[in-house]
């Protein structure tokens, strides 16, 4: 017998993979988005959904009635611009998640699974693993630290199971690619199929893993669903294939068929050089498995944009601190 199961963040990617996973398996899902950075058509046909902020419980607090499961996949999460303006970041980070949090320990919800950051490592020595100690560098990855304590407080405190993912950068279609302000790969497909050179912060020396949607979304549904994982905080991702940003690059050059010839602008304060996971737990608890590489995840992303038709980006986002710090790519809308 299915489960019914609460989604945030449904429009996003994460959210609406997780979403339509759960349907296919026979479950009941509801789900909220603001629609603050994903797309109405993300979400999948027989979701029922509702426009919600996760800030404002009242609003939704209803459809928690009854639920199994929590899947919060919604957030703020724009890491860079999290320097530059925080409060957005923390309220639609860390307030929201408390915000859904206490809603759902009210309405009985067994269990509580989050989806946190890589960001919670900050300069911690790469590979990550899940025994280093937080350790966040910037507004964002503060956020999500503080939203994983207080996750892990509550639902002790009321006898709630939770599970914490700690997703590696995901890629994938669905995602946002007209947000100039993160979804580095994304930015680069869609300046690429526009004609455009892929716009790299620094000398593109750092280091990354990139996670194709479908290899981690039966980890996600499974913090949910296995009752034998409860109380775990996962890395998941492909920590056999890292890439630098100017590897990445050329990667999205060659796939779309394009010159490369990146232009390069002024590095991000607090922006980590090397961000890597091990991934063994999640091999051992969840099955995890790399099943698409790096090229191949990109040459489906990019199929995806392009069928979507690229766009102009949107500069949706109040900056909060204008200094000469700033990127020009945002202030002067460069992208």
């Amino acid at each position: 017998m299915g489960q019914t199961a609460f989604v945030t963040g449904v429009a996003g990617l994460l959210g609406s993979h997780i979403a339509e996973t759960l349907l296919r398996e026979g479950h009941e899902v509801r789900a909220v988005d603001n629609l603050f950075g994903g797309y109405k058509d993300n979400i999948p046909d027989g979701v029922e959904f509702r426009l919600a902020d996760c800030r404002n419980s009242e609003d939704y607090a209803d459809l928690l009635k009854g639920a199994n499961v929590v899947y919060h996949c919604a957030a703020a999460p724009y890491e860079g611009v999290s320097v530059f303006s925080p409060y957005l970041v923390h309220e639609h980070t860390c307030s929201a998640t408390i915000a859904v949090l206490s809603a759902a320990v009210s309405a009985g919800v067994q269990r509580f699974v989050f989806c946190s950051s890589m960001a919670r490592y900050g300069t911690s020595n790469p590979p990550f693993t899940e025994d280093m100690p937080r350790n966040p560098v910037d507004p964002y990855g503060i956020a999500k630290c503080a939203a994983e304590m207080t996750i892990e407080t509550i639902c002790r405190a009321h006898s709630v199971e939770f599970n914490i993912a700690v997703p590696h950068n995901v890629i994938g279609p669905r995602q946002s690619f007209d947000d100039p302000y993160r979804n580095v790969a994304a930015i680069m497909i869609n300046r690429m199929l526009r004609g455009l050179p892929p716009v790299i912060y620094g000398d593109g020396s750092q280091r990354r893993c990139f996670s194709f949607i479908s290899d981690v979304v039966s980890c996600l549904t499974k913090l949910g669903t296995d009752a034998a994982v409860q109380g775990e905080i996962v890395n998941i991702g492909p920590d056999e294939e890292t890439v630098s940003i100017l590897e990445l690059a050329e990667t999205v050059a060659e796939v779309i068929g394009v010159p490369c010839d990146p232009v390069f602008m002024p590095g991000r304060p607090l922006e980590v050089h090397h961000a890597t996971c091990n991934s063994d737990k999640a091999r051992r608890l969840l099955g995890y498995k790399t099943q698409v590489n790096l090229r191949e995840g990109l040459t489906s992303m990019a199929k995806w944009i392009e069928s979507q038709g690229p766009r102009e980006f949107n500069y949706h986002l109040p900056l909060e601190i204008i200094t000469t710090q700033t990127p020009a790519t945002w202030t002067q809308r460069l992208l």
